[in-house]
């Protein structure tokens, strides 16, 4: 027995079959076999999936059956798991990694991300206040305020000028939506103070192109779905908001006694590519102290690229901008990085300050504290990977990381536009090209062009999906996979020209 006050020594697990040794989740040894091994399969990974099919034929429930509907009871040696990984899990996996993957937006990648995503996990801090993690915190702000620099983005957004604090803020959050959501927060807290209005009078507005996570992100901050206001937009601005429309509309509201508190424009919208004009947007909402929000999250990437810049001009007007290095900047999800214009007006609809978390160097005002500048508490160390991918490999190869899937994007319209089966939709903005068969009737049109895209994607050699642009339902064809290539291109397209030959012979 222990003696009075002692420590016992970690025993392990008495079985009917004798002693276990000691559970240790942390071994030397496992953390470097395991993880040598899921390095290895990564890199396997990587040089096979070219060959698998992107779409896979799994059912629903598939993997239930498969790995059990109970968790295991005994432990089980690391080999297994990854057996099974290999044996069941990649093979319901839809391959975003694909160099075939042309569908939605490319959700890109780089060996810099991945190794500093990895290296966040094994560090696995919760920085909800810089004391709670200082490099991580310091590590974040350090990586946002350069990628404002690539984006030449004003200096008041920035979390430093100088040696000194700015009024601006930034923070890395999980989405899109995340960054709606707590940015329509602060408008409507300001909204309400200003105004005295209450919340069922406050109004906000988008295009009909802006993506639909944004009502859904008002009616998760309490905003009143009959004041929801959606701006038609058309071919006559490329599916770009019209600024005359969105003052129509505010005007309106006003007229009738509501409060216009928040509008978000889009630099690349999801159907098309279409950007608004960030400049003209912020003149309109001026007029109304309305919250400008920019979502580029998509091409908000292109923009580190002087020939693409133009597009987020006018953005010194608006009150916050948020862009996604997951989606084109080689840093794997999830990584949405939101400035804000006064980090003060975000937090003060975010901060929370229990006595377990004071701390001197929050009192002391001269650190930022990430916890309030996003919904939850807790947060995962992003900035590492963000830092590891302008660190590794400069800007000079992100802009070429860039402009490549541009060209290619523009290869593929060029195809497009030789071939009178088929045309173009939209103007090609960055590296989205909408298309379609050409057809007599609009519904036998739509038909088509769905049939079409079922057959390409039932082959398995490629991935693309649809959307619907002025009632007319449009292939989109998204160049920008990390490991695409003109090969891969040209594939695709030999792939739609067959598949199209292949069914005029049954017309």
């Amino acid at each position: 027995h222990p003696q009075m006050g002692s420590i016992p020594a970690r025993s392990g697990l008495v079985t009917a079959f004798g002693e276990r040794p000691p559970f240790h989740p942390l071994n030397d040894d496992d953390v470097r076999s395991y993880l040598h091994k899921a390095v290895d399969f990564i890199s396997d990974y990587y040089k096979s999936v070219e060959s698998m099919p992107v779409l896979p034929s799994v059912k629903p429930g598939y993997l239930r059956d498969e790995l059990g509907a109970s968790p295991p009871v005994h432990p089980a040696p690391f080999d297994v798991a990854m057996k099974e990984l290999r044996a069941s899990v990649v093979p319901g996996i839809t391959h975003w990694a694909s160099p075939n993957f042309f569908a939605f937006f490319p959700a890109t990648n780089s060996a810099a991300a991945i190794a500093g995503d990895l290296i966040a996990s094994a560090m696995n801090t919760v920085g909800f206040t810089w004391q709670a993690a200082p490099a991580a915190t310091e590590m974040e702000v350090l990586a946002l305020d350069w990628l404002a620099q690539l984006l030449r983005l004003p200096r008041s957004f920035m979390n430093r000028t100088g040696a000194s604090r700015g009024t601006g803020g930034s923070v890395i959050l999980g989405t899109t939506s995340e960054a709606m959501l707590v940015t329509l927060a602060a408008a409507r807290d300001i909204a309400m103070r200003r105004s005295g209005a209450g919340i069922s009078d406050l109004a906000v507005y988008a295009s009909d192109q802006t993506h639909s996570t944004f009502f859904k992100a008002c009616r998760l901050a309490g905003f009143d779905p009959t004041n929801f206001r959606s701006i038609p937009t058309g071919p006559e601005t490329d599916y770009g908001v019209d600024p005359v429309k969105l003052l129509a509309a505010m005007q309106a509201d006003a007229m009738a006694g509501l409060v216009p508190t928040y509008v978000c424009a889009t630099v690349g919208t999801t159907s098309s590519n279409a950007v608004d004009p960030i400049g003209d947007v912020a003149k309109v909402a001026a007029m109304f102290n309305v919250w400008v929000h920019v979502d580029a999250a998509y091409a908000g990437s292109a923009c580190i690229c002087p020939e693409f810049r133009h597009h987020l001009n006018g953005v010194e007007h608006v009150d916050s901008i948020s862009m996604s290095p997951h989606k084109w900047l080689l840093t794997c999800l999830d990584c949405t990085c939101l400035y804000v214009r006064d980090a003060r007006r975000l937090s003060q609809s975010l901060e929370t300050d229990p006595e377990y978390l004071k701390n001197d160097a929050s009192v002391s005002g001269d650190v930022t504290d990430l916890k309030d500048m996003q919904v939850g508490v807790g947060r995962r160390f992003r900035g590492l990977k963000l830092w590891m991918v302008m660190r590794t490999y400069g800007t000079a190869n992100l802009q070429e990381h860039i402009r490549r899937d541009v060209a290619m994007a523009k290869m593929f319209e060029d195809l497009v536009h030789a071939d009178n089966r088929f045309e173009i939709v939209v103007p090609r903005n960055f590296a989205l090209v909408c298309f379609r068969i050409k057809a007599a009737g609009v519904r036998a049109d739509d038909e088509v062009n769905r049939l079409l895209m079922a057959n390409v994607n039932k082959t398995g050699k490629a991935y693309l999906t649809h959307t619907v642009v002025g009632g007319k339902l449009v292939l989109r064809f998204a160049v920008g996979s990390s490991l695409q290539e003109e090969k891969h291109i040209l594939s695709a397209w030999e792939l739609i020209r067959k598949t199209i030959s292949d069914m005029m012979k049954y017309v």
